[in-house]
């Protein structure tokens, strides 16, 4: 299932952490979803030693996701003490700095991600990152997701990947919770910008261009494109 890339970026150009350690492997281990997702079930010991592992050692495990046109979506575990949290951008080559996408912490930030888009980086099967799996993408990315605008057949796509990748008791009725509350933010709406890209109205989200942290206006347009781009 694993795509592996050869080796993590020594560095994330504007953002200050690090050291990464990829770890791919993970995305095929039962207790790593219930650390990244809210799976409605009790932590047992081996649960806790794993949350301890990701966010409390000396490196900081990464994940990645490729996008169109040479654009990569990082999903890394901060593991700095008093501050641990789960952060995504977004990065391209030319880029002095990559975008925070989302953060998932005490203080929330986001959502980054419409469902449109979400299920574009799931299935876009670009190689180079941590996995090619719709699946796993999908719930690692989830997070990060914000829209109250979801399909009929959201619930359907959510509950396969939880039975492909988790041993929760009733997919079907998780999935249909996870969507209904959409983590610390809760559904957003996404509408279409003049330039004809995706912004929201989140008041903590980098797409909103009414916050005064929203990126600029081109920067908007380019991450929306190599979201929904194949």
């Amino acid at each position: 299932m694993t795509n592996s890339l050869q080796t993590s970026p020594a560095r994330i150009p504007g953002y200050d952490g690090g050291p990464f350690r990829h770890q791919p492997e993970l995305l095929d281990e039962y207790p790593f979803w219930q650390v990244h997702l809210p799976l409605g079930t009790t932590q047992d010991q081996e649960m806790g030693a794993l949350l301890s592992h990701l966010l409390g050692g000396d490196t900081w495990p990464l994940f990645t996701v490729p996008l169109a046109g040479d654009h990569h979506l990082y999903v890394v575990y901060r593991a700095l003490e008093g501050e641990a949290g789960i952060d995504y951008l977004v990065h391209h080559p030319d880029w002095d700095a990559a975008e925070a996408l989302a953060q998932d912490d005490g203080h929330f930030m986001g959502p980054g991600l419409s469902w449109a888009e979400l299920i574009a980086a799931a299935d876009n099967g670009l190689p180079g990152g941590s996995t090619t799996d719709p699946h796993s993408r999908l719930l690692l990315l989830l997070p990060a997701f914000g829209d109250d605008a979801v399909p009929d057949d959201a619930v359907e796509r959510l509950t396969a990947a939880l039975l492909a990748r988790t041993r929760v008791e009733e997919p079907e009725r998780l999935a249909a919770t996870l969507l209904e509350h959409q983590g610390q933010c809760g559904p957003t709406r996404w509408t279409t910008a003049e330039g004809g890209y995706l912004i929201n109205d989140g008041g903590y989200s980098f797409r909103n261009p009414a916050n005064h942290f929203a990126w600029p206006t081109a920067r908007l347009a380019q991450v929306a494109s190599a979201l929904t781009t194949s």
